[in-house]
């Protein structure tokens, strides 16, 4: 039986926009919400019987979808129509500034669009706050991340 998913809040979506979360446990997060298992120690993630097939076929392991740009298109075209402005409409995020727009950031932006969605179309309502992994200082340097995030490609 998959693991329960780890709870999502307003405050962690905000978190993880901050870039106060590391890429892989944001791609943990939309793997889990995909079917895709962790195998021993979870380093490596498989997909299982409920991850949607088009995810299954294009990627039978889980991508990360922060560093890896095929994952990433492939999580903002999973997106219902009627759910991409959640981010804006939900969060109140206004986008990065210029100077901010960097691919790991948008990506990550898209990230928590895609969580939202799941949400919502499950009718589930965002709560304000929930657990939070141990956070980190924002990157010095936001194209390469965190310490053990994947160089964007």
């Amino acid at each position: 039986m998959p693991p329960t998913p780890w709870p999502l809040s307003r405050l962690l979506l905000e978190r993880i926009l901050e870039d106060r979360i590391s890429d892989r446990f944001v791609a943990e997060r939309i793997w889990e919400r995909l079917g895709y298992q962790p195998q021993g120690e979870g380093l490596v993630w498989l997909a299982g019987p409920e991850t949607p097939s088009a995810w299954r076929e294009a990627f039978p392991q889980a991508p990360e979808v922060i560093s890896v740009r095929p994952a990433s298109v492939q999580l903002t075209r999973s997106i219902p129509r009627e759910h991409k402005q959640l981010l804006k409409e939900q969060l109140k995020f206004a986008g990065y500034r210029i100077g901010e727009l960097y691919p790991r950031r948008t990506r990550r932006a898209t990230a928590v669009n895609w969580l939202l969605a799941w949400l919502a179309s499950r009718e589930q309502l965002l709560a304000e706050e929930g657990p939070l992994p141990p956070l980190l200082d924002a990157p010095l340097n936001p194209v390469s991340g965190h310490p053990g995030d994947l160089p964007v490609r």
